[in-house]
């Protein structure tokens, strides 16, 4: 079985991702279309504008972030190939926090968590990630997101503390009654407005 998912993944979902770096791409993730224009990468169970006729979502998904054994350093006169860039999110292992890369700093988004849950990841990394919505980017990172008119719209969840029952450290969504960004590290959520 697993061979054959290996296969399939291989042969049909890899093109379309690589694809993707070819065209100006908007993906959606989980739902058949696009809300609009403005975004580069959407998520299922997203409301539409907070209005009291919005369909309420229904949504308990969120992303994982990536968890790394520790935050990649900030080197201005010598950047290493690991430079951090502005918007990069990540789980720190080492701090056990939610942190995000701006102008030179990296800023925590969470008090220290427990990472004691996260899966070793099996393997070797290879290739510089996927970029959506442009050929190249000089940023590094698993997933790039790269446009100059578009923006990632985060998953939407109604009360992640309460309707998400085991989420995983690194988990950031959208909460649509706080109107924040959530993220959990692993002991309890976040709220960023």
């Amino acid at each position: 079985m697993i061979k054959i998912l290996m296969k399939l993944k291989t042969k049909y979902i890899l093109p379309l991702l690589l694809a993707g770096n070819f065209i100006n791409a908007q993906v959606s993730i989980g739902k058949q279309g696009l809300s609009g224009g403005s975004s580069i990468l959407e998520f299922a169970g997203m409301t539409q504008t907070f209005a009291p006729e919005d369909m309420e979502t229904s949504n308990i998904r969120g992303i994982i972030l990536p968890s790394v054994v520790a935050s990649p350093v900030f080197t201005p006169v010598n950047p290493s190939t690991n430079h951090p860039q502005n918007g990069t999110f990540l789980l720190d292992r080492q701090t056990s926090k939610v942190r995000m890369f701006e102008n030179g700093n990296w800023i925590d988004m969470t008090d220290s968590g427990n990472v004691s849950s996260l899966i070793p990841v099996a393997g070797t990394e290879t290739g510089n990630g996927v970029i959506v919505g442009a050929a190249s980017s000089s940023s590094k990172g698993v997933l790039v997101l790269e446009s100059a008119t578009k923006a990632m719209i985060l998953p939407h969840i109604k009360n992640p503390h309460l309707t998400v029952k085991s989420p995983y450290p690194g988990m950031m969504c959208f909460d649509t009654v706080s109107k924040s960004v959530a993220v959990f590290d692993g002991n309890k959520w976040s709220y960023w407005k």
